[in-house]
């Protein structure tokens, strides 16, 4: 009977520290992406490239050498329902060329990986040379983004926002309309790849930033801890230099 009890009991003591084990297991974080944005993100057939998908894989791997027990997984989503979707606990982390909203209520901010700013791209031939030259005109841009407020504050502007950038250069391309507002690093690569134009002028300075749900604290601390170790390598300036960032 004694045996019998002994070894119930260390049945019972390997269950409970086989479940302690178990949830021991990394913490998988959930990061939502819009891989329609190059050089941030974007697809290169079936895979996602990019400054952001690297350096997401640089951080968790700084998290992880810091003591963190982390694993990532992308979920590709549309930009304007990534705040909403980490608000809903449907993702934890949104890491897709994010600047400063001050009405997203319930989301916490990372400390900046890259400054930014908004620009206008119009075709290379467009009569439009200036900032002031975009008032009444068609004017482009991604939903939810600070390059849409920026195209209303146009004034006498037409504006046309769309959820995938792709299609606002489409657009632009066909005639469709005279200028699409969106970051620099973008403008510029469409400058180098197709073709188009940037004007000169900053129409608003920002920072790149990562966004999570209030009650991550934790999960931000350890992400800006690895932004500070990983903006003062030389893999930061090999992966600006790569993508143009």
């Amino acid at each position: 009977m004694k045996k019998l009890m002994k070894l119930l009991l260390v049945c019972i003591m390997a269950v409970t520290v086989a479940g302690c084990a178990s949830s021991g297991g990394k913490q998988e974080v959930l990061v939502g992406i819009s891989p329609d944005y190059p050089p941030y993100e974007s697809l290169d057939g079936s895979k996602m490239v990019g400054f952001d998908v690297d350096m997401t894989k640089e951080l968790f791997k700084i998290m992880n050498k810091n003591g963190g027990n982390y694993s990532y997984k992308f979920k590709k989503m549309s930009f304007d329902t990534i705040s909403t979707s980490i608000t809903s606990d449907q993702i934890d982390l949104g890491i897709s060329g994010f600047t400063y909203h001050k009405d997203w209520k319930n989301v916490i901010w990372s400390n900046k990986y890259n400054d930014s700013k908004q620009v206008a791209l119009v075709a290379k031939d467009s009569s439009i040379q200036t900032a002031a030259d975009l008032e009444g005109k068609n004017i482009g841009a991604q939903l939810a983004t600070t390059g849409e407020s920026v195209a209303k504050d146009i004034k006498n502007a037409n504006v046309k926002s769309v959820k995938d950038i792709k299609v606002l250069i489409e657009t632009l391309n066909s005639g469709g309309i005279d200028a699409v507002i969106l970051d620099e690093a973008v403008a510029k690569n469409y400058v180098k790849e197709a073709g188009f134009r940037m004007l000169d002028e900053t129409l608003l300075q920002e920072e790149n930033l990562i966004l999570a749900k209030k009650g991550n604290e934790d999960l931000m601390k350890d992400i800006n801890k690895a932004l500070k170790e990983f903006i003062k390598s030389d893999k930061y300036q090999d992966l600006k230099t790569k993508w143009g960032a």
